[in-house]
């Protein structure tokens, strides 16, 4: 069906060049009533603006060129021009029924540009300090950026997945300090406590490996051994950020997310490229001195007032290694960069900027892209859930994924693997099915439903419904899936076939628009549509029917549909069960 709305728009397109040679491309549209056909075209009325004419007369002379093409009009079962202008195109069950033959031939292709076609592209997420187990903020950006990578790689991008570490600074000392305290057998509400040490139970656990002479090792990092020494706290910083960083890799692993690369804050440091970016900074003419420090004057590009560099006391702000790593990014070759991180972050958008302007005038003033979302709040029991016995003061995600997928501690590993599965696939879906620049509520008893209210069991459950059809088929009747490509389609016309191949055809665009415009709420939304439609269908039509021709059409067109759902699952990172 694509090549087929594509020469339809064709044949538009060039008869409103004969009409206007500075005319746009033709684009059709889906209306929203479903009295206005298949497509509707507003071309005509875009054209009186600049010829000063009747758009009824337009629209009929466009209505007539596509009248005048015969393989386009062939396609066709109705043309009406409607209202002021429009021009709706209703299509006739042959063209719609293109797109099982194409689904069921392309398969996982299906909606996909070729790999790597437009470029490198980096997108940075989670990102977290190594100061504690991942939040759920952290959840809501690693859902988000590993669907938004997904996106951007099956629209031909070489998509480069990165995980910066703060690993550097007061976050980290405090670390420090917090498990010696609890190896010297302090703990939170004695007097000795540090005010600013990390409460969660998590601290007493690295105490106790530190002082047992554990071995941590992080994915990418060399091994770390405990000294067991309480007294060496540069010993200590190693150790917990280590075993920190490996918690992490757990809790990424289990949510289905990997990494190309880590890139971390000391590097920065140690390579000398924070200072090296001072160096530049003050080389460009956009620093000075006041008051011991020296600032940046951020204002000039744009900045509500100007950020200090390098306090007065030699240490630098945030902001500066974050400028040099950005600088980074530009310097391996990234010309296009996208960050996902929390709405907390909006601050510091306009200094990273203006950094990388100063130093390097030719990086464009949106260079890096951001995403920013907004918080989740966790409700379980009809009770907002704000602290954890792990974490202390917050809501990790490794307990949304066990509260999600109803994990128990009387469960065997294979059972426990399971419902880890199904608590993974509920959180990435319900933390992507919303705009990120929306507050989202999860809610626990809501993601452990096996009804239609939850979304992500709606969804599964249809492609599992498809696999139980077919397998019947290929039970009872000795039926094999592959002979179903060269199908006879001309069966498949009652009213719900050809909204469900409509909406097949709809999943490339779909896939297109969403990674142009970064909304991979866009996947779950069509998703939810998608699996809406097949399941009135099925609860509306046999598909095991005595009429082998239609049987067989409609078993084709189950097949796409499973695929399609299969393909846009994927891209959200969660599984097609087969069962449920």
């Amino acid at each position: 069906m694509r090549e087929y709305i594509s020469r339809l728009t064709g044949v538009l397109s060039a008869a409103a060049a004969r009409l206007d040679n500075a005319a746009a491309p033709a684009q059709l549209e889906r209306p929203k009533a479903a009295g206005h056909g298949d497509y509707s075209c507003t071309l005509a009325m875009q054209l009186a603006r600049s010829l000063k004419r009747n758009p009824r007369d337009l629209a009929q002379a466009l209505i007539d060129a596509v009248r005048a093409d015969a393989d386009v009009a062939a396609g066709l079962a109705d043309i009406e021009l409607a209202g002021a202008g429009f021009i709706n195109f209703t299509l006739t069950p042959t063209a719609k029924q293109a797109v099982v033959a194409a689904v069921n031939r392309e398969g996982a292709a299906y909606g996909r540009a070729g790999a790597g076609q437009r470029g490198q592209v980096l997108v940075e997420f989670v990102s977290a300090n190594p100061t504690g187990p991942l939040h759920v903020g952290h959840g809501r950006q690693g859902a988000l950026g590993d669907t938004i990578a997904e996106l951007l790689a099956t629209q031909g991008w070489a998509v480069t997945r990165e995980f910066y570490y703060n690993d550097a600074g007061a976050q980290i000392q405090n670390l420090a300090i917090s498990v010696q305290a609890r190896a010297r057998g302090l703990a939170p509400g004695h007097a000795q406590w540090p005010e600013a040490a990390y409460n969660g139970e998590y601290i007493a656990d690295i105490a106790r490996d530190y002082l047992a002479g554990a071995t941590v090792q992080a994915a990418d990092g060399v091994a770390v051994v405990a000294t067991g020494d309480v007294n060496d706290l540069e010993a200590i910083r190693r150790f917990a950020v280590a075993y920190l960083r490996r918690e992490q890799d757990i809790d990424l692993r289990i949510f289905g997310i990997r990494y190309d690369n880590f890139y971390l804050e000391s590097s920065l440091y140690a390579s000398g490229r924070v200072e090296e970016t001072v160096r530049r900074l003050v080389a460009s003419g956009h620093t000075y001195e006041h008051e011991g420090a020296l600032w940046l004057r951020t204002t000039g590009f744009g900045d509500d007032k100007d950020r200090v560099m390098r306090k007065s006391d030699g240490s630098y702000t945030y902001f500066v290694p974050d400028v040099a790593y950005h600088l980074a990014k530009w310097e391996r070759g990234y010309r296009n960069a996208i960050n996902v991180q929390g709405s907390d972050h909006h601050g510091t958008i306009a200094r990273v900027r203006a950094g990388l302007q100063a130093v390097h005038p030719e990086i464009p003033k949106t260079f890096p892209a951001y995403i920013l979302h907004k918080m989740v709040t966790v409700m379980r029991g009809g009770q907002e859930v704000k602290i954890s016995k792990r974490a202390g003061s917050y809501v990790t995600v490794r307990d949304l994924i066990e509260w999600s997928g109803g994990v128990r501690d009387d469960m065997d590993q294979a059972e426990r693997d399971a419902a880890l599965r199904r608590g993974r696939d509920a959180v990435r879906f319900f933390l992507v099915s919303r705009k990120a620049d929306t507050e989202f509520v999860f809610d626990v008893d809501l993601a452990l439903a096996q009804n239609d209210e939850n979304p992500v069991y709606y969804v599964q459950y249809a492609h599992a419904r498809i696999c139980s059809v077919l397998g019947q088929w290929t039970e009872r009747e000795g039926g094999n899936e592959a002979d179903l490509a060269d199908a006879d389609l001309a069966a498949l016309t009652h009213p719900r076939e050809l909204e469900l191949m409509m909406q097949l055809a709809a999943y490339p665009d779909m896939l297109r628009q969403a990674a142009q415009d970064l909304t991979p709420h866009d996947v779950a939304f069509y998703l939810r549509q998608l699996a809406g439609s097949f399941h009135a269908y099925y609860n509306a039509e046999r598909v095991l029917v005595d009429d082998a021709a239609l049987k067989r059409a409609r078993l084709a067109l189950l097949l796409a549909v499973r695929q399609v759902l299969h393909n846009a699952l994927s891209v959200l990172g969660v599984s097609s069960p087969q069962r449920m």
